[in-house]
Parts: C-alpha cells; structure tokens; sequence
C-alpha cells in the first residue's frame, strides 16, 4: 500500500494491530466487501486507437466505487481496477495481472513524487485465482495472478468519453453508442467544467460557447505541459490512444509504459507498437492530435473553428515554453533566459544520442560540473561522464539485426516490385532501420572500446565547454557567485532524479512478488517516494530481504546476480530484452 495516497482519502496507518487493520483493507480493496454508500459503477467510452476510431469500449477492467471527500476538503474519485467483468469487458474477463498491477502501482506513485500529474495508486492486493495470459502473444500462455489496485484521482473522465456522440467514422465506419444524444453532452459538458474548472464557470456563466472554449483553452495548456514534463524525465506512455488522455491533465493508464534508459529520441516502450506511433519524440505532436479529436468531439457545444484556432495558437507555443523552463532548470540556468538556450539543450540532447548515454543519469551528474572546474578534476569528471554511455557490448544488442537476411532481401525486392503488397506486411521506415541496424552492427565488430571511449570524451569535451561559456555569463549577471552556485546546484538537484521506475527494477521487483516475496516491491516504492535524494534504508533492506530467505529462497537465488545492481545504475545488459507489450 502507498501511505501517502491513502492519506488522501482519510486512512492513516493503524496505532494497534496492523495485521488485521491491512487484512480489512484487502477485503475492501479487492472488490470482495463495498465500502458503504458505494455505488459501484463502470465508465463508457470510446476512443481512437493507433489512429484509428475503435467504437464502443468502456471500463474493461475497472470499476468506479464513488467519490471519497478527503480530510483537505477535495474530491476523489476511486475505482478498482482488475476486479472482474463489467458491462464493457466484452471478450475479455476483467480480471488484471500482478505483473502489470506492480507496474502500474509503482509508476502512480513514482510520477506524482516526480511532481507530474497523474493517478495515484493507493493499493495492489493480490490473489491465489489465476487467470491464463499469453504475455507476449507468440502462442506461449501461462497462468498468472489475479491483482486489483486501487487508482485514485479527482476524475477519470477521458478525451474519450466525450466521443461517445461520434457519427458512424468514415474509415472505420464504427460510431458511438450516443450518436444525437446531444443532451448527455451538454450534461457531461457542464460536470467536467463547474466541477474541475470552477473558476472558468464562473468567468463565463451567461455565455456557454465562451466557456467551452476558455475550457478547451486550458485543458491544450494542461495538455502541453503535461507532455512536456514527460519528455524532461525521459517517459515514454506507451499508448496515447484518445482513451488514455485525461479530460484534466493528468497522465492516467500506465500499461506498456518505459522512462528511457539510453537516449534514443525514436524509442519506443510498447513492443505491440510496430509503427512507432506513440515513439519518445512523437508524443508532443500525437496528444496535440488527440485534442483534435477532442476538439471534433466537442461539436456543436465549441464550433471547430474555434477550438482548431485556440489547438494551433496555444498547444505548440506553451509546449515549447514549459519544455524550455523545466530544461533550464534541469541545467542549472537560474538567472538569464537567453535565446541561446534551446540550441544548447538539442545540442546537448544530440551529443547524448552519439555517445548512447543515459538520459537520468547524465542529466543528474551535470550538477557536479562547475565552471572554474581544475583540469584534474575535469578529468575524473568527463570518466564519470563517459562511464554512463554504452559500452561496445551494449551497443552490439542495441544494433543487432532483428530480421533474417533472405527476410530483409525479400522485403527489399517486394518494396520495388509489388508496393501495394509491401504495405500490407511492412513499412519502409521499418526496412530503413533495420538497414540501419545492420550498417551500425557491421561498423561495431571493428570499433574498440578505447576507440568508443575516445570518440565519446571528444563529444563531451565540445559540449561541456558550450556549457561552461553559458554558466559563465549566470555568474557575470549575479552579484554574489557563491550564492548563484548554491542555488544553482539546489534546483539542478531537485529537477533532475537520481532514481526513477526503469523496467530491470521494475522486473526484479515483479520477479521476485511472482515467487511470494512482496519486499521488493516495498523497497522500491519507497525508494521512489524520494527520487531526487540518496535512498537513506534502501541497501539495508535489500540485505535483510536476502537474510529473511523463509518465504523467497527461490526468488532470491534466482536474481542474486540482479540484486547486486544499484538503483541508480546504468542497466545492466540482460535488461535490453525485457519486452513490455
């Protein structure tokens, strides 16, 4: 359980008999006891998924309790997801596994402490019935454990539930289920905006077109600076489909979601996302086409022209604004706003991507460079730097050829004889990359690591002495230096974690959970409700998991090599195969 997000609602940890206390809160958070005054209910919607408009699809797997107030006076929505069938399940049993539940409880509470916005996860209880899941849809099933995690936010309410009016789509030809039903608009309409954006139906009570689009205004702002804030930690969704886009700005379902690890600005988290749609640097342009959608939906209560005119003139320009904020500060550039500045961050964002470096942690040691820094210490300082890019080896995994060459030749010669064909079972972006794999892999087997060593100091070198230059004129424009450093290093250190949810930890605590140990996934949760400090218990803990060996003997001797890994370490080569679908 996450402390901190129950405490939103009210409970606190129980003064006596704790083992009961959480024994009752499973009951309840399982869905197998309703609290009183609970009316439990499933959420219709629908959305555009990969592009493409899907129809009806609703709460498959989550069920809405009703609305807590908490001791601060706010509203909370809480719901159960995994808890069983709902009138929106259709094929599918509406049951959720522990795998993705750790994942998507730990990264709830791992994002607000990263002070994004987001769901929060207050529970994960689990369960002796299983259920068969064929992980990575290759023919392999296995049973799995049913998990039911408790999300908590002020609304769930998505892009996609006000979709629900479209008219048969003319691609798809599939249509909402209250298509003409412009009277649950008007209602829909009126809750999200006197309940989340009071001050706006207060601004614009005698004029409605004026409201609705001074809310559409603010949720393209929210929207933006959302995403914004996603690329600044380096998160990747997974599944932007309209669906998964909160009608208040909050990231919201965390299924096949990844933090990048190496700076890659095509990375793709999603293994089911073969086209690279929902790609680390196409998330800012896909939820800008999301509130399109939103926009469209919106008619007749916000004429298209408006919100297509507010989309365009606001989305890109607060965008770019928040993104360059937060990159300052991830910089330590507290005093002036130059102009300058953008260059800097794709100049630096570039060099990352020559060397493979690691984005959290390349980001996080730049607040121990200083610009009086003696050549020693320089040094010592571009070896720390060095030793967060990948390694020959590492780079042998990242560009391994994944298609069989008579495969490759085939797809080539289709590409030229037969496109029409070829569109069916690839895409040239696709055929491209992985000549590219094989161009990168060829040029590997001749590189060494003294060579890859050099080439990566010869890039940081140019890059930090940019860098120095621009410090230079923070110190010239302040009165007192030593001050400015201070501060300087205050909000490098709080912009930029030490610690996130990357997927091997994520892996070793879900690992270890399957065969009956839960500590890890404790450890890690606390580790990530401080993500900008050293982890004060954590290594002690994780010692005294291994000594416990009653209930994880297994779990234990199996990741013994995994657990030697620190948090904050770059990953270690097996976590390159990990798989998210």
């Amino acid at each position: 359980m996450s402390l901190p997000a129950l405490a939103l609602l009210g409970l606190e940890p129980p003064a006596a008999d704790p083992a009961a206390a959480e024994a009752e809160a499973a009951l309840f958070f399982s869905g197998n006891r309703v609290p009183a005054g609970a009316e439990p209910a499933a959420h219709c919607y629908c959305g555009h998924q990969f592009g493409s408009f899907a129809g009806q699809l609703g709460d498959g797997a989550a069920m809405y309790l009703g609305e807590v107030l908490g001791p601060g006076g706010d509203r909370w929505e809480i719901q159960l997801k995994g808890a069983g069938i709902t009138p929106f399940s259709r094929q599918a049993d509406g049951r959720k596994v522990l795998r993705s539940s750790i994942r998507e409880f730990l990264c709830s509470e791992a994002m607000f402490h990263l002070g994004i916005p987001t769901t929060r996860a207050g529970t994960c209880v689990t369960s002796d019935s299983t259920v068969v899941r064929d992980v990575f849809y290759d023919g392999n099933p296995k049973n799995e454990r049913c998990t039911v995690v408790l999300r908590i936010a002020s609304t769930f309410i998505r892009f996609g539930s006000f979709e629900i009016f479209k008219p048969p789509d003319e691609y798809t030809g599939r249509k909402g289920p209250s298509v003409d039903r412009n009277d649950i608009r008007i209602q829909m309409l009126d809750y999200v905006i006197s309940t989340f954006y009071p001050e706006i139906q207060e601004a614009y009570s005698d004029n409605t077109i004026q409201r609705n689009a001074a809310f559409f205004k603010e949720i393209t702002k929210r929207t933006a600076r959302l995403v914004a804030e996603w690329q600044c930690v380096g998160f990747c969704h997974g599944v932007l489909n309209t669906d998964n886009m909160s009608i208040v700005g909050l990231t919201i379902d965390y299924g096949p979601f990844g933090f990048m690890d190496r700076y890659d600005p095509e990375h793709v988290c999603n293994g089911s996302d073969n086209t690279g749609r929902y790609a680390y640097n196409k998330q800012p342009e896909i939820c800008k086409w999301n509130l399109g959608k939103l926009a469209e939906a919106l008619v007749p209560e916000l004429p298209l022209e408006t919100s297509q005119l507010i989309l365009e003139e606001e989305y890109d320009a607060e965008f770019e604004k928040h993104y360059l904020q937060k990159m300052r500060k991830k910089l330590g550039l507290i005093q002036l706003e130059l102009e300058e500045d953008s260059k800097l961050v794709s100049e630096l964002l570039e060099t990352m991507h020559l060397t493979a470096g690691d984005f959290t942690n390349i980001f996080y040691l730049l607040s121990s460079f200083s610009v009086d820094i003696d050549p020693s210490k320089f040094e010592d300082f571009l070896e720390e730097l060095t030793s967060q890019c990948a390694s020959v080896e590492e780079l042998k995994v990242v560009f391994k050829p994944q298609m069989d060459p008579r495969q490759l030749s085939m797809m080539l010669m289709l590409a030229q004889s037969n496109p029409q064909l070829f569109a069916l079972i690839g895409t040239k972006a696709n055929i491209n990359k992985e000549l590219e794999r094989i161009e990168q892999f060829s040029k590997l087997q001749q590189l060494t690591a003294d060579d890859l060593l050099s080439r990566n100091k010869r890039h940081w070198k140019e890059w930090l002495e940019k860098y120095r230059v621009r410090l230079q004129k923070e110190i010239e424009s302040v009165g007192n230096a030593d001050a400015w450093n201070a501060e300087h290093v205050k909000v490098m250190n709080s912009n930029n974690p030490k610690y996130i949810l990357r997927n091997y930890i994520a892996q070793n605590a879900i690992e270890a959970a399957e065969n009956g140990d839960f500590s890890e996934v404790r450890n890690v949760l606390k580790l990530l409700e401080h993500p900008f400090q050293e982890a004060e218990g954590v290594q002690e803990v994780k010692e005294d998991v291994e000594e416990e060996g009653a209930t994880a003997t297994a779990a234990v001797c199996s990741q013994e090599t995994r657990s030697r890994q620190s948090y904050c370490s770059k990953p270690p080569l097996w976590a390159s195969e990990l798989c998210v679908t």
